[in-house]
């Protein structure tokens, strides 16, 4: 990272200024105490579905599989921005260095891109759930779901190697201050004193193409789910399907539009920043928030273990 960048940048470290806006004290501490409350419920939802998960063989089916791993990928994802964002709220650390700076937008889209597929393989899961009750048995199986989760993340890394490498090539020879709360690919390209065209037109084919494929995916696939609970007689299994289909579809539009909205916003003149830089941190924190309740708290089988596990917790001592 560092030899290709310092034959031609004289930048050796990058200014988060945070909300371009909200600079009084006043603003930085109600966001900071938004972002800080979000950010533990994140944590104490996320990691009670993991330690659930780990401490109960019976939830060690492909479902659950699945819900656990999102976890992982809710944590992972707030926790690359939110934690930064505090610390420049907070205490005013703007300073980042170079290879932080890059190492934070490099994970921060990678990881947004790997959940993006893992969507596509959640919406694989009811497909088959649902349209295929029984070769779901035989399909989802826990070794098959490891390989196709390994995909997510090695696919999510795989997209950002070419941006990543294009942006290290950029010379940075003056501006140094980031408009936002962490940094962003759109926003640190911005800064090179050079022509970014190529870089632009290649970040927004990637990051679109990987958002609207997934999502045209999940469209599909919940547009042959919702075929098949037309099908069912009983009126209350169609409640439920819908119920539990339409929640899923809430978490999935809010984080793939909310992501579109960012990356096209840095091509649309008069777009507010300080919308743009709440709307990229909300992206990190409404799914993780709504995740533990709309997949965990609503499923009895969870709720049942998560109970156990909390009293055999009491009964031990």
């Amino acid at each position: 990272m560092t030899n290709a960048s310092l034959t031609t940048s004289s930048v050796e470290q990058f200014v988060v200024i945070g909300l371009p806006g909200f600079q009084d004290h006043e603003s930085k501490v109600l966001f900071s105490v938004i972002f800080l409350i979000a950010y533990l419920l994140i944590c104490l939802g996320n990691l009670s579905i993991l330690a659930t998960f780990m401490l109960d063989e019976n939830l060690h089916k492909p479902m659950y599989v699945l819900i656990s791993t999102l976890a992982v990928f809710d944590l992972t994802f707030s926790s690359i921005t939110v934690p930064r964002a505090l610390t420049i709220l907070m205490f005013d650390a703007t300073i980042s260095s170079f290879a932080a700076c890059f190492t934070q937008l490099f994970l921060y889209h990678s990881i947004g891109s790997s959940q993006t597929f893992f969507l596509m393989l959640m919406a694989y899961d009811r497909l088959v759930a649902i349209c295929n009750p029984l070769l779901y048995p035989t399909i989802m199986t826990n070794r098959f779901l490891l390989k196709q989760i390994a995909l997510c993340w090695i696919g999510g890394f795989i997209t950002l190697i070419i941006p990543l490498v294009l942006a290290l090539r950029l010379p940075f020879c003056g501006p140094n201050k980031v408009r936002h709360l962490f940094c962003d690919l759109g926003l640190v390209v911005r800064l090179a004193c050079t022509d970014i065209s190529i870089n632009s037109i290649v970040t927004l084919t990637i990051g679109l193409s990987v958002m609207f494929i997934a999502l045209a995916y999940i469209l599909y696939s919940y547009t042959r789910i919702i075929t098949s609970v037309l099908k069912i007689a009983s009126s209350e299994g169609r409640a439920k399907a819908f119920s539990t289909c339409g929640t899923h579809l809430v978490v999935i539009f809010v984080f793939i539009f909310t992501a579109a909205g960012v990356y096209i916003s840095y091509r649309m003149p008069g777009t507010s920043e300080d919308m743009r830089v709440i709307a990229a941190v909300l992206q990190t924190i409404i799914s993780p928030l709504l995740n533990p309740f709309i997949y965990c708290l609503r499923n009895k089988e969870i709720r049942d273990s998560f109970v156990k596990i909390v009293k055999r917790c009491k009964i031990s001592p």
